[in-house]
């Protein structure tokens, strides 16, 4: 699942930058920034669809933003990038030998077991 949230619309694939919900009882259309998160009775909607939104007649459309707003990369995905660079970074610690395999060589196999020898 893609963490960028698509728009509600049929057929429409682009991401979304506001959210639209309806207060039925006033009759009146809100659109908003987009929501933190979504809600089943909310409707993220891209930029073309959110600039081309009209109203039911006798419907009021409320535009709480003047403009969609594009937040990009948090504090937090830039902390969370900058950790998994620093990890992938790291040297990989050499596993320890036994203390049965110090100076010890392998004579022979048999499965998955070895036979080992201190010569």
């Amino acid at each position: 699942m893609s963490p960028v949230r698509r728009c509600s619309r049929t057929a429409c694939g682009r991401p979304a930058v506001m959210t639209l919900t309806y207060v039925y009882a006033d009759q009146t259309a809100v659109l908003g920034p987009l929501a933190t998160y979504a809600e089943p009775h909310a409707y993220d909607l891209c930029l073309e669809h959110s600039e081309r939104l009209s109203a039911p007649r006798g419907w009021e459309v409320l535009r709480l933003a003047t403009g969609p707003i594009d937040p990009g990369p948090s504090n937090d995905d830039l902390l969370a990038l900058a950790d998994a660079v620093r990890e992938a970074g790291r040297p990989v610690a050499p596993t320890p030998r036994s203390v049965a395999e110090e100076g010890a060589h392998e004579t022979r196999r048999k499965g998955h077991l070895r036979v080992l020898t201190n010569d």
